[in-house]
């Protein structure tokens, strides 16, 4: 069986959100009003030339999912919790 490395893993989850493809959760919504995140910085760090997936969960017991850590336009970092079952759900946000 092939597996899908982090590298296309990510670039799954970019092409997703660029044809918005995914969802927030009730608790990234809450996360990111309380951080004060808008759904562009979200966006843009998925989208950042340092992206990259730094852990990976695929025995979580609510699904595969997996952190990813991007920067906005303006150099600050996000964390950001992406469920990769069915329709890909941003499950949480936060600045580190």
């Amino acid at each position: 069986m092939n597996r899908e490395t982090t590298f296309e893993r990510l670039h799954r989850i970019q092409d997703n959100v660029s044809k918005g493809n995914y969802r927030l959760s009730s608790h990234a919504e809450r996360e990111r009003e309380a951080d004060q995140i808008t759904k562009g910085e979200l966006e843009e760090a998925i989208f950042s030339s340092q992206a990259e997936i730094v852990e990976d969960y695929p025995n979580d017991p609510r699904g595969p999912s997996c952190l990813i850590l991007g920067f906005t336009s303006q150099g600050k970092p996000l964390h950001v919790v992406i469920g990769l079952i069915d329709q890909m759900v941003i499950i949480t946000v936060y600045r580190p």
